[in-house]
Parts: C-alpha cells; sequence; structure tokens
C-alpha cells in the first residue's frame, strides 16, 4: 500500500470507533474521502470481533451527523437549490419517488451501496422540506442496519479482506481513489460556496 494510503488509513484505524465517526460524518455530508467508513468498518471488524456493536454505534451516529449537515444547507436552499446540486432527470425521479414514499426512498438510500446517489437523495428529502427529526431518525436506524451487515460479513470474510487490503493492486487502485477524492471535495466546497452566496 503506498506511504500516503497506509498513514491515512493508519490514522483512522488508530482512532477506532471515533475514526470511523469522523469518516461516517464527511462521507454523508459534502466532502470524500478516500478511505470510506465502510472499508474502515470492515477493516476494524475483522481485527476485533467483539467490538462491531461499538462500531456500528458510530458509523451509524456519524452518518446521521454527516447527513445533519447537509440538510442545514439543502433544507435553506429549498428545489432552487437543488437544480445546482442534482440532474435534472435524476431530480425528477427522486422527487417523484418522495413525494409518495419518502420514508421508503429514504431507508433504501442508507442501505444501499455505491454508486447510488446518497446525497443527492438526501438532499432532495431535505429541499423538500422532510421532517428532520424523522429523517435523522431513519438514517440513524437504516445505517445501523446497514453497518451491522458490513460487520457480520467482515467477521465471516475477515480473512480474505486483510489479504486484499495488503495487495499491491489494492495500494493502485487506492493511489487513484485518492486523487479523485481530493478533486472532488474540492469541486464540491466550490458548489456549497456558490450556492451560499447566491442565497
Amino acid at each position: 500500500m503506498s506511504v500516503s494510503v497506509r498513514h491515512l488509513l493508519g490514522f483512522f484505524l488508530q482512532l477506532g470507533s471515533l475514526g470511523i465517526l469522523l469518516v461516517s460524518i464527511a462521507d454523508d455530508s459534502f466532502l470524500f474521502l478516500p478511505i470510506g467508513s465502510d472499508l474502515l468498518t470492515v477493516v476494524l471488524v475483522a481485527r476485533n470481533h467483539e467490538r462491531l456493536p461499538l462500531y456500528v454505534l458510530a458509523g451509524a451516529v456519524g452518518s446521521a451527523m454527516g447527513v445533519f449537515l447537509l440538510d442545514l444547507v439543502c433544507r435553506k436552499g429549498g428545489e432552487a437549490g437543488l437544480k445546482r446540486l442534482v440532474k435534472p432527470r435524476l431530480l425528477g425521479y427522486l422527487k417523484q419517488r418522495m413525494e409518495k414514499h419518502a420514508a421508503m426512498v429514504v431507508v433504501v438510500t442508507c442501505l444501499s451501496p455505491p454508486p447510488f446517489p446518497f446525497g443527492a437523495a438526501i438532499a432532495v428529502a431535505s429541499a423538500l422540506q422532510y421532517p428532520r427529526p424523522r429523517l435523522l431518525t431513519l438514517v440513524l436506524a437504516a445505517r445501523a442496519v446497514r453497518y451491522s451487515l458490513i460487520g457480520w460479513a467482515a467477521i465471516y470474510f475477515g480473512r480474505r479482506i486483510l489479504r486484499i487490503a495488503d495487495s499491491s493492486e489494492f495500494e493502485w487502485f487506492m493511489g487513484g481513489f485518492i486523487a479523485f477524492c481530493l478533486i472532488g471535495s474540492v469541486a464540491s466546497i466550490l458548489q456549497w460556496v456558490r450556492i451560499g452566496k447566491s442565497r
């Protein structure tokens, strides 16, 4: 694994549940990190099976906190702000689903792995003024289920997962992913700044 990726992963691994909390906040707000909360959870659980409940709690709470930050911006921006963040076709689809089955869309969004448009779905729910307490409760519960499933998979496939994380192919993949995440984070922050100025 490249030095930068190894150091970054090692840093968050040393933090344990706090690392999952911080990465989950970033993942589910408007930042991109090369060390996703799913990957961090898998490696930590594979090493420490008995701490699975703590890791699940950290991931779920961090996700709810990240969604809260995203909600603060999107709720104020309303539907006008959505047009700058979400592609028209996806926006129309999500709006139609939210108007009929908002709770189900939020839950499915929280349970689905990438590349499901998690951020876009949460942004639409917030802009359409879906009740914040209900939104955060659904995110907390659904993410807890998702992290539990990830944790159980890590327990079952633990050794294989750790071997993959130490492979040279994984090093190259993570190196390219870091570059992608840095570019994505800068673009995301600039987009939010523009929306804030326009408001």
